[in-house]
C-alpha cells in the first residue's frame, strides 16, 4: 500500500453527510465534542520518550490484521496501546 492510498481529504460537510448515511466508523448519533479556543489553550504536545528497540514479536493474525486495517502507522499505534497498558499498571 502506498502512503497516498491511505490519505484522503474531506470537507466537514461531506463528512457530516457520510455520517448521516451511516457510511463512517462513527455512529450517526455519536456526540460531537466541540474544539474551541479553550481546548487549544490547554492542549499540549505529548511526545514519546526517545529510543526504540527492535524486537521480533509473535501476534495473533487477526490482531495484526486489525491494526493494519487501521492504516499507515499501525506499529506506532500498537506501541501506544502497549504503553497505555504499561502506564495503567504502573500505578
Amino acid at each position: 500500500m502506498k502512503a497516498s492510498d491511505d490519505t484522503r481529504q474531506y470537507s466537514p460537510e461531506s463528512l457530516k453527510a457520510e455520517r448521516a448515511r451511516g457510511r463512517t466508523r462513527t455512529r450517526a448519533d455519536a456526540p460531537a465534542r466541540p474544539v474551541d479556543e479553550e481546548f487549544w489553550r490547554s492542549a499540549r504536545v505529548v511526545m514519546p520518550p526517545p529510543g526504540k528497540a527492535s524486537v521480533h514479536l509473535r501476534l495473533d493474525a487477526d490482531v495484526l490484521e486489525w491494526f493494519r486495517e487501521q492504516g499507515r502507522g499501525h506499529p506506532s499505534r500498537m506501541n501506544a496501546v502497549l504503553r497505555s497498558f504499561m502506564e495503567a499498571h504502573k500505578r
